[in-house]
């Protein structure tokens, strides 16, 4: 518990002094994993101030994302964990909606090393994530997301664990 709420301190200072210069937006997510247990996601975002390779085509681009993610298991399985990813976004051009593309690694702290039938081994992790949806005028957005957990071998077993969720994301 001790190192999820370093990893908490470590991702609000980080993600707070970001948000100093920028606006936040607020994000919700509902999913599930491969074996059914489902997953309730509450992020908060910051827009990097900064696109590249930018054309008629579209502009890469991205933000932090720090969450806070429920796991609910049965009472021996259900989990919590707390995430910090900065993410790549690549975003096609468009007047009132634009898609996009995403991918992210970052990391999380769990409170167990266990969820459903899957033990992580430690409660630190690595956080991969790909996704893709819509942006709106306005700065609203809905999207799909994968998001694999592991702990990259640093300590067996490593059965790690995925989430398919949905996101909604608005501005503060």
């Amino acid at each position: 518990m001790k190192k999820l709420l370093c990893l908490a301190a470590v991702a609000a200072v980080t993600l707070g002094q970001s948000l100093t210069t920028q606006a936040a937006d607020i994000s919700f997510a509902v999913g599930q994993t491969g074996e059914s247990t489902m997953t309730y996601r509450l992020g908060l975002e910051s827009n990097w101030d900064a696109s590249w390779w930018q054309t008629s085509v579209g502009r890469l681009t991205g933000y932090w994302d720090g969450a806070y993610t429920y796991w609910d298991g049965d009472k021996t399985a259900s989990n919590h964990s707390l995430s910090f990813s900065p993410v790549f976004v690549y975003e096609f051009a468009g007047e009132s909606v634009k898609p996009y593309v995403e991918v992210g690694v970052g990391v999380a702290a769990f409170s167990s090393t266990e969820i459903e039938n899957n033990e992580l081994g430690t409660s630190f992790q690595f956080e991969d994530r790909i996704g893709f949806g819509l942006r709106f005028t306005g700065g609203q957005e809905v999207g799909v997301r994968a998001i694999h957990y592991s702990n990259a071998g640093i300590k067996t077993p490593n059965d790690g664990v995925e989430s398919y969720a949905l996101h909604y994301r608005m501005p503060l």
